[in-house]
């Protein structure tokens, strides 16, 4: 092979480390890595129109493929205005490699006008921190950085190149790293879970990779000899769903209702989840969510092997031969007839969930009661914002439609939500993603009504409402996907969002639904 340089280096290392897609805004100190893209084969290259698009793309396609893709950003600002999803892609444990562009050391030193403490700027949200010296680096940096990315749970890496070891000759191809195993059963952890699950005082929380399909059918048998509880974490970065598999409820996201939940259980053991705590502290009110003296059991974290620790604490219990319990079976739903209400809608989804569909859900307030009507849908992976921050549902559909170009992605998200990331809606179109969005239009941010009240507020008045409010001017959903390449339509009731739905999963690309509810 002939003299090559840093970025050429670079792109053929993250490929032969198994990196094959990048999501993409680049700028002038990324010019090279550019030019590498067009001259190496193998990389698909994926354009965002804002950063915060590309990191939740790469959310996505990690949850979705299990392996890492990369993006391309324009120095610390252009990692800034991906940092929201990033946090988002931390917190669900998602491998992502950042490859964020650099001043050449000569020009920093000018303090130009876009210098900035780019590794400043990515510690919070990255797991790894690391900037290039030389052309000669890079590639044994970019496998550096990969296994970093690859390291389970799945970790946020971000690698930092300055022009200069992008242009200049002596780049060299690094091969892939080792990557760290999972971690593995600590048997005295075993012991007092065992101890502790017994009958139904006592709770199985699961997250994390304990919410694939093996996973859950070895915690439902490790339910019916025990006769504890499952549930999962609130949010989880991805579950397996549907008749068929193992139907597990989730902590309640509302403070309240959390509480009640979890207060009928003494004993809590831990499968890749964590303790329950509150989203936010409210006055006069707990932040952990188990009742007051329960036994906190952590058996395995996040980053362990979560689907052979159950199957080990299914043959410790002697649950090896059980049916599991609690087994979703296909339910026949009539349509709902009248207004789109959280109700009608969840029993819409329960009726066109496609099989092995991808339901990417920030429907925080709509959504709260879709688990229960989905149960006996056909089987699907439901994939929910672990972060909080606003804007993840579209570019997270973006990523988990590239990563599983074969299978339906159903995208739900309020407008408010929705208007944090809208630019998805162009890259959707250009790379005719197969994905139908469904926008809960209820023209406000629904849910920060509700926290108005939980922290005390009890008679906003008008300036308070109005900040809450999306009207004056009303948001044209259909026409802003129009201008953007998206087609769509709006639907005002049950009956015609069924008919929407139907229409955007028999409709090549992408479809857009604006639900007035």
């Amino acid at each position: 092979m002939t003299e090559m340089n840093g970025a050429e280096s670079l792109v053929r290392s993250l490929i032969a480390s198994g990196v094959d897609t990048c999501f993409t805004n680049p700028g002038t100190s990324e010019m090279h890595f550019v030019a590498a893209l067009d001259k190496v084969p193998g990389m698909r290259s994926v354009l965002a129109l804002f950063e915060g698009v590309a990191t939740g793309a790469a959310d996505g396609y990690f949850r979705m493929a299990e392996k890492p893709a990369c993006t391309l950003l324009h120095l610390g600002p252009g990692l800034a205005n991906g940092l929201a999803n990033l946090h988002n892609a931390k917190k669900a444990g998602s491998g992502v490699v950042n490859i964020v562009g650099e001043h050449a050391a000569s020009h920093i030193e000018l303090d130009a006008p876009l210098t900035s403490d780019i590794a400043g700027i990515a510690r919070p949200m990255s797991h790894w921190v690391h900037a290039s010296i030389s052309a000669a680096d890079v590639g044994a940096d970019a496998a550096r950085a990969v296994q970093a990315a690859r390291t389970p749970p799945g970790q946020v890496a971000t690698l930092i190149l300055p022009s200069d070891t992008a242009w200049t000759q002596g780049g060299q191809v690094a091969g892939p790293f080792t990557v760290p195993g999972r971690g593995h059963l600590d048997t005295a952890a075993l012991d007092r879970a065992i101890a502790a699950l017994d009958g139904p005082e006592s709770l199985l929380l699961l997250g994390g990779c304990a919410l694939t399909d093996a996973a859950l059918e070895a915690a439902g048998r490790i339910a019916a000899q025990t006769g504890c509880a499952l549930l999962s974490e609130w949010s989880n970065a991805r579950m397996e769903r549907g008749a068929g598999r193992v139907a597990v409820g989730k902590v309640p996201y509302p403070i309240d209702l959390a509480l009640e939940a979890l207060d009928r259980y003494r004993r809590i053991v831990l499968v890749g989840a964590r303790a329950p705590i509150g989203f936010f502290a409210y006055p006069g009110k707990p932040a952990i969510l188990s009742r007051e003296g329960a036994e906190i059991i952590p058996l395995a974290g996040a980053g362990d092997d979560l689907a052979g620790t159950l199957e080990a604490l299914s043959d410790a219990v002697g649950a090896s031969g059980m049916a599991p319990s609690g087994v979703g079976t296909r339910q026949e739903i009539a349509l709902p007839q009248g207004a789109a209400t959280p109700e009608t809608i969840a029993a819409v989804l329960g009726r066109t969930i496609p099989d092995h569909a991808i339901v990417v859900d920030e429907s925080v307030t709509t959504g709260r009661g879709f688990f229960a009507a989905t149960t006996g849908a056909a089987p699907h992976t439901w994939l929910n914002n672990c972060g909080g921050s606003i804007g993840y549902g579209l570019p997270v559909a973006i990523g988990a439609a590239i990563a599983c170009p074969d299978r339906k992605v159903l995208a739900l998200t309020g407008d408010g939500s929705a208007m944090y990331t809208p630019q998805a809606l162009w890259t959707m179109a250009r790379e005719q993603l197969d994905v139908t969005i469904v926008i809960f239009a209820n023209r406000s941010y629904e849910i920060l009504r509700g926290e108005l009240t939980n922290v005390g507020v009890r008679n906003p008045g008008p300036r308070a409402i109005d900040m809450l409010s999306l009207s004056r001017p009303d948001l044209g959903w259909v026409g802003m996907a129009q201008a953007m390449g998206v087609d769509g339509c709006r639907a005002g009731d049950a009956p015609e969002l069924e008919a929407a739905i139907r229409t955007g999963l028999s409709t090549p690309g992408p479809y857009l639904i604006e639900l007035e509810c």
